[in-house]
């Protein structure tokens, strides 16, 4: 049988996979990533200013299939709808989930919720109802034999249970390895890195 997560590209928010652990982990700058131009940024500093805040565009990317726009495109039009906001500073506040929704259904079709309250069994009635969520994690999921550091503040994209019906396939946009970048865990695994909180969109039809 098709593994459903399969359905899905398994992009990264980091425009060279082989790179993203040396960025995320071994302090690489990002602007020295040489695919920067993949990505549809202008610039190799624009690129290293927002790749790391855009886990939310990777998995709406994920989502929306082949023949998706650009990573920095899909940015562009957030910034539209003000998905993405600055402080004064010029600190990078986001993903606002309210007009976030509103651009992907307005812009690209998608019947996105926000469900500001969500437990890990809402997660597996909405796939088991043929949506993907993007859930909120701490990016410390990609060291699930590790203590979670906390809840939130990252997204990954949930696709479907796991075969066995207790845990989840999911797709992590700072995943450094292949099997971090589409992963699956036990659902009291997951958890532990949950905040309880996400959108979900439909899944697209079985190629």
């Amino acid at each position: 049988m098709t593994c459903p997560a399969c359905r899905f590209p398994a992009h990264t928010q980091f425009a060279s996979p082989d790179l993203v652990g040396a960025i995320v982990e071994g302090g690489l700058d990002p602007a020295d990533d040489p695919g920067w131009a993949d990505s549809g940024a202008a610039s190799p500093a624009e690129y290293a200013r927002w790749a790391g805040h855009l886990c939310g565009m990777t998995c709406l990317r994920m989502a929306l299939g082949a023949g998706a726009p650009s990573l920095f495109a899909l940015r562009d039009g957030a910034l539209a709808y003000d998905a993405y906001t600055e402080d004064a500073e010029g600190v990078i506040k986001g993903l606002v989930y309210a007009p976030f929704a509103r651009y992907a259904a307005e812009v690209h079709g998608l019947d996105a919720v926000v469900h500001r309250e969500l437990t890990p069994a809402g997660i597996l009635d909405l796939v088991d109802g043929g949506r993907t969520v993007m859930a909120s994690v701490h990016y410390g999921i990609r060291h699930p034999d590790r203590p979670a550091p906390g809840r939130g503040g990252h997204l990954v994209l949930v696709t479907s249970r796991t075969a066995d019906g207790a845990g989840v396939h999911f797709h992590n946009p700072s995943g450094t390895t292949a099997r971090t970048r589409t992963a699956a865990l036990p659902v009291p695994v997951f958890e532990q890195f949950f905040a309880g909180r996400g959108v979900s969109l439909p899944a697209p039809a079985q190629a």
